[in-house]
């Protein structure tokens, strides 16, 4: 996967905020909103070092393309943008861009959290977080002990099993 001209991306290289904002920049734009989704060094107090991206490529794209599709229809004059990494990212890399233009901003804010928030509930991209103690699956939690009253998650003990849920970012 590398870089490409398209307004919807999955890719192993870095990705840049000019890029998205490119696809969604027009004349009667009068706002552009923009996400971007980094990589930090802690998640829910647990020290982080780097993340790791997997995807379904061919399917995640799909769907990435399906959503940006419904909300520009479902939101009048807005055009949508978004790139999402997968493989290794450091601290500070970014994970995923997102940019959003319409009229006004209002619209704008609201197709790009939009955007994001379908991303992260729909598209087949799973996040493995790094750190001083191994890996751990974002979001997963062994079917072995869902239900059974553990009271707690069993994330991959070498960090290289495929989690069994959609959770990301």
């Amino acid at each position: 996967m590398t870089a490409t001209s398209e307004r919807v991306d999955l890719r192993e290289s870095p990705l840049g905020v000019d890029e998205v904002t490119a696809h969604v920049r027009r004349p009667g734009a009068g706002a552009i909103a923009v996400f971007l989704g980094v990589v930090r060094d802690e998640s829910e107090g647990r020290a982080v070092t780097r993340l790791e991206y997997s995807a379904y490529a061919s399917m995640a794209k799909r769907e990435m393309v399906a959503i940006a599709s419904e909300i520009e229809r479902e939101l009048e004059g807005v055009r949508v943008s978004v790139v999402h990494r997968v493989g290794s990212l450091d601290i500070g890399d970014l994970a995923i861009a997102c940019a959003a233009s319409a009229p006004h901003r209002a619209e704008a804010f609201q197709a790009c959290r939009e955007l994001v928030d379908r991303i992260k509930a729909r598209v087949p991209i799973w996040k493995r977080e790094w750190g001083p103690d191994g890996a751990a699956w974002v979001g997963w939690v062994d079917a072995r002990c869902a239900g059974h009253g553990h009271g707690h998650d069993h994330g991959s003990p070498t960090g290289n099993e495929l989690p069994n849920s959609n959770k990301r970012l």
